[in-house]
């Protein structure tokens, strides 16, 4: 084993890299990417620096290693944007302050409002049918309206 160690050429670094990232492609999920480019990079140093100890060349690789998975890291964070549409994919939310038809008399605080093609159920003050109300709030699957004088 000794002997293996102290044998390390570039070769083995790049064949090391090569197969973590080929592993990567079967989804690893970006965590053998970065470790493989380290060996890689390891690979390039011993080829131009061959009296580069074992030592030295796992130092290099751990070394690596680490900082690019810290890059990426801080990377993806950064990257993370408030949307400008923060309520997609909230049904009911993007209702908020739109105005719609009253589609079954609200009568006792319950009733329904057509949006869109389809039909939602309403509380609110009492609206007769054709009355026009907006959404204030949701609570689940019921928007709760105000009615449009």
């Amino acid at each position: 084993m000794w002997e293996f160690l102290q044998q390390l050429s570039f070769w083995d670094w790049l064949a090391l890299g090569t197969v973590l990232l080929i592993l990567e492609v079967f989804g690893a999920g970006g965590y053998l990417l970065w470790i493989g480019l380290a060996a890689a990079a390891v690979g390039v140093l011993t080829f131009l620096m061959p009296e580069l100890s074992w030592e030295m060349q796992f130092l290099l690789f751990g070394l690596l290693s680490v900082l690019t998975a810290l890059y990426w890291w801080r990377r993806q964070r950064s990257a993370v944007r408030a949307s400008d549409q923060p309520n997609l994919n909230l049904r009911g939310q993007e209702l908020i302050g739109r105005t719609f038809t009253v589609h079954e008399a609200i009568t006792g605080g319950r009733g329904k409002i057509k949006v869109a093609d389809s039909v939602w159920m309403a509380k609110g003050p009492d609206a007769p049918v054709g009355a026009q109300v907006r959404v204030i709030a949701q609570d689940g699957v019921i928007l709760q309206v105000e009615r449009i004088d």
